[in-house]
């Protein structure tokens, strides 16, 4: 069952605790010639502003957050005992993967001069709510493997469509690459996931 969810306090605290850290420029292609002195740097917001839509910009300010729960889940999961070696390799991919992500995306919002945060009551397909996370803290063994699973299944699928999104809609050449990037490698976790839960 796919689940929508407003950002949550805890959540914004976690992104507002990202977005304090420093910005560097990822994404972004280096320019030949240029070099990192502070005239050159002065020009640099100019640039990387006018090289984004609204789309570049609501799909970094809500996949930060999607990912920053993803990561939340799998911190839960790798700190339980007897959970399925394959399970437990996965969350450490997934942890992998996301939190670099979450700090390029955060860079481009900065450089882009953009809210680290989405607009208020702005909702993402897939986030699990405060309930669902408290059934993961507090299951263990086989159990908590399962409802990692399909926790994490939902979740992945709404990070597809949203990826999917900005593929569509956004202008932005590294956003849009990171769309594709997400999608794909999101889409082979949810079968591997899938093939997990089925062998538990």
């Amino acid at each position: 069952m796919k689940k929508t969810l407003t950002i949550s306090a805890t959540l914004a605290a976690v992104i507002a605790l990202a977005g304090c850290s420093t910005g560097s420029t990822s994404g972004g292609s280096s320019m030949p010639g240029m070099d990192h002195s502070t005239a050159a740097a002065s020009s640099a917001p100019a640039a990387a502003n006018a090289d984004h839509n609204g789309s570049d910009a609501m799909f970094a300010q809500a996949m930060i957050p999607h990912h920053a729960q993803a990561v939340e889940m799998s911190d839960m999961i790798l700190k339980k005992q007897g959970i399925d070696a394959g399970v437990t390799a996965l969350a450490t991919k997934i942890k992998a993967a996301q939190a670099p992500e979450i700090e390029k995306m955060n860079g481009w919002l900065n450089d882009w001069n953009e809210p680290s945060q989405a607009p208020g009551g702005h909702s993402m397909t897939g986030m699990m709510n405060g309930d669902d996370l408290e059934k993961l803290d507090s299951a263990q063994g086989a159990e908590a493997a399962r409802l990692f699973l399909s926790q994490m299944i939902a979740h992945h699928e709404g990070a597809v469509e949203m990826a999917n999104a900005e593929v569509r809609s956004g202008s932005n050449a590294a956003a849009i690459q990171l769309g594709r990037d997400i999608a794909a490698s999101q889409t082979g976790e949810i079968q591997e996931m899938k093939d997990l839960l089925a062998a538990l």
